[in-house]
């Protein structure tokens, strides 16, 4: 194991335990809105490695790239103990039909992704469905993970009034018009995890994009029923991060940009006796 100055990952004191982890996972942003060439990738794992446990591509960004530059990434990955997440890949190919989620399982193994990531806002899959590709993906020997949004559209909420046992309801049309709903987005994360899903991703949007905004309520009520272990939220910015930290403590899971890595690791320290600007003040290079 490489050896920091400030950070062993084996002591009882320390933030959390080595890599692979199952909490304080810090998950990558992938390329996306910029260009990210290998050799940027390369310099993050060799400087911050230790740190990153989670790659994502985002956005769809791979599928405009070559699939031997995308071998090349995740095997790069892999290579510093990194797992590599699909992104939000997977309603562009689930759009060609139910049969479409068997060949993108063994599309993303064998590209070497590990984690697939479903998006069920853009998705709008029925819950069943939701639930059966959650089990599809683990048959197939990769990692599950749904990304909630805490908004859902109207006619996805249950109608709760009186009516016959066994009757038929008709489906709601659907509408533009979204609500608020934590407690649908719960018992959906729930089911999911009961299905074999490996941790449900938090959508930043709505909940906690932006600081002064930021639904502290609803993530109490995220995290209190699904636990820690099994959320990742989403962090826009650094500030987000640090009400993370302070509020939950460094073994959160967060999903973050790859120039708030550091940033983040830092904040996840503090416990370590130093304060946040004079770690960022000093050297993370390997010794």
């Amino acid at each position: 194991m490489a050896a920091y100055r400030w950070k062993s990952f084996n002591d009882e004191e320390e933030d959390r335990p080595e890599k692979p982890r199952r909490y304080g996972v810090t998950e990558m942003r992938g390329p996306h809105y910029s260009l990210f060439s290998r050799g940027l990738l390369e310099d993050v794992f060799e400087s911050m490695g230790q740190f990153v446990d989670g790659l994502k591509f985002c956005g769809g960004s791979h599928t405009l790239m070559p699939k031997t530059y995308i071998k090349e990434v995740t095997d790069m990955a892999h290579k510093h103990n990194v797992y590599v997440s699909s992104g939000d890949w997977a309603d562009q190919m689930l759009r060609q039909g139910p049969s479409a989620i068997k060949k993108y399982i063994e599309e993303c193994k064998r590209l070497g992704f590990d984690t697939i990531e479903l998006d069920v806002a853009s998705l709008g899959l029925p819950e069943e469905t939701l639930l059966r590709y959650v089990r599809l993906i683990k048959s197939g020997g990769l990692r599950a993970k749904p990304q909630f949004s805490v908004k859902f559209n109207k006619s996805d909420i249950a109608f709760t009034g009186d009516r016959a046992f066994g009757a038929y309801v008709i489906p709601a049309p659907q509408t533009s018009e979204m609500v608020e709903d934590v407690d649908l987005l719960v018992r959906r994360a729930e089911r999911c995890l009961e299905a074999g899903a490996d941790m449900i991703m938090i959508n930043a949007d709505d909940l906690c994009r932006q600081a002064d905004s930021l639904r502290s309520d609803m993530v109490a009520k995220i995290v209190g029923r699904l636990g820690l272990e099994k959320t990742m939220f989403e962090a826009s910015s650094p500030k987000i991060s640090e009400w993370f930290i302070k509020r939950y403590g460094p073994k959160v899971n967060l999903f973050v940009d790859h120039s708030q890595v550091m940033d983040l690791e830092c904040l996840r320290g503090r416990n370590l006796g130093q304060n946040h600007s004079s770690l960022l003040g000093r050297s993370y290079f390997l010794l």
